[in-house]
């Protein structure tokens, strides 16, 4: 049986990208499989753990549970396109990671926290990420690195 595949184009960290997709592609699948993009990592596959977080027009966004077709028109981001951030270097600066895994999911979920609202306090800062997911780690120094990017860029 074949499936049916459709032409579509992304906006991906400032650039466009068209694929051919079956209907029913994630956006993790297409990063990953069509793009090359595979900093987005897959991890539960329902949502839960965040490791596969993209910031989709200024909001965080399970990757592996919205349809690709669906981003059209949107402008994505990927841990691809936040490169020399100032989260990204509070993360290495404050060790916030261990294995690694669920980084990229913290570090785009935070960026877009910080972007979303630049005044957040600490209790903003846990309840955004607790939809990600460390096993490695405590959240003792993601958190750190977080405030550190709020704090410096007040």
């Amino acid at each position: 049986m074949t499936s049916i595949k459709t032409e579509i184009t992304l906006s991906i960290n400032g650039e466009e990208h068209t694929v051919y997709i079956r209907y029913a592609d994630t956006l993790l699948t297409v990063l990953r499989e069509h793009l090359g993009l595979t900093g987005t990592k897959p991890g539960c596959l329902n949502g839960d753990c965040g490791a596969c977080t993209v910031d989709v027009d200024g909001e965080s966004m399970k990757s592996c549970i919205m349809l690709a077709i669906d981003a059209v028109g949107k402008k994505i981001t990927t841990i691809e396109g936040l490169r020399d951030t100032p989260i990204q270097k509070e993360f290495i600066e404050n060790f916030a990671f261990q294995c690694g895994y669920c980084t990229s999911g913290f570090i785009v979920n935070s960026n877009t926290l910080i972007q979303k609202y630049p005044d957040a306090d600490d209790s903003l800062i846990k309840d955004v990420l607790e939809s990600n997911i460390c096993r490695c780690t405590g959240y003792e120094e993601i958190e750190r690195a977080v405030k550190t990017v709020f704090r410096n860029s007040r």
